[in-house]
């Protein structure tokens, strides 16, 4: 029932937003680009953060115009820096801090732009990016364990600002086209041609690139850290084809498919396996 009603939901958005476009086409573009950008979910209030967030030292970082929101379990030198997707918050590490703090490492997780109590409306990769340097500059990791969204921002981090300090990445389902991820949307919502060149347009003046040269798995070819990746062959939300492209155009790269872990990725055997690449 909760399928039908999304489908019918989503189709009904779309639907608007295709007529409207040929009505006022400035205020459709801008819904469109509203609903893509700006998450529904993933949002915390620091009165009600989850417990594991609680345990943890919690410190905003100010960067220009935004707060990025830190979380800090206090170990040894080694650190290690925590990157979530779409519509999550630092919180989704639960599972893995359990197999992380046993290794004595401190580890930094952060919420990524309008996510968790981070700030701002809007997500993109490169804002997220650009988050992801100031916290390694600031914080100084030696690894960086990302999953979803925050794998291609991660990548896309360490190839636009050259932070050589972080030696190891992980990537649990992570994409790499963002035309997909914009193709996606639009096949989600049903939306037609001119809603959909609007949101290629739109994504290459917000990122300075052309949709089309906006891979993750290119900008991977020149990254000179270890990594290890990791992608579920059952993967419905980023098909496990990403992670492939991903590993393939990588030097020095672990890759492993697992079944039966969807998106989420959560799993005891994984973390572990992890933990042993992070820390061999």
């Amino acid at each position: 029932m909760k399928k039908i009603k999304y489908f019918l939901l989503t189709k009904s958005v779309g639907l608007y937003i295709n007529t409207l476009s040929f009505i006022q086409p400035d205020k459709a573009n801008s819904l469109a680009y509203k609903l893509f950008s700006e998450p529904r979910k993933g949002k915390l209030k620091k009165e009600e953060l989850p417990k594991v967030l609680q345990n943890a030292k919690s410190e905003a970082v100010q960067f220009k115009e935004h707060s990025i929101q830190t979380y800090i379990w206090e170990g040894n030198e080694n650190i290690i820096l925590l990157v979530h997707g779409w519509e999550s918050n630092a919180s989704r590490w639960k599972k893995l801090l359990h197999h992380l703090k046993k290794t004595g490492s401190t580890i930094i997780a952060l919420d990524a732009p309008a996510h968790g109590l981070s700030s701002d409306l809007e997500f993109n990769v490169p804002k997220y990016a650009s988050f992801i340097n100031f916290i390694c500059l600031k914080y100084n990791p030696k690894a960086i364990v990302s999953h979803s969204i925050g794998g291609a921002a991660s990548i896309f981090s360490l190839h636009n600002y050259s932070n050589t300090n972080v030696e190891k990445l992980v990537l649990l389902g992570a994409p790499s086209e963002m035309k997909i991820i914009v193709n996606n949307y639009v096949a989600m919502l049903s939306l037609n041609k001119k809603i959909a060149t609007f949101l290629e347009k739109q994504s290459e003046v917000k990122f300075d690139i052309k949709i089309d040269d906006f891979s993750a798995h290119l900008f991977s070819e020149n990254l000179t850290q270890k990594t290890f990746i990791a992608h579920d062959i059952l993967d419905q939300v980023v098909l496990v084809t990403e992670g492939r492209k991903i590993a393939k155009a990588m030097k020095n790269v672990t890759f492993i498919e697992t079944q039966g872990l969807g998106h989420s990725m959560h799993d005891n055997e994984l973390y572990q396996s992890i933990v042993d690449f992070l820390h061999k």
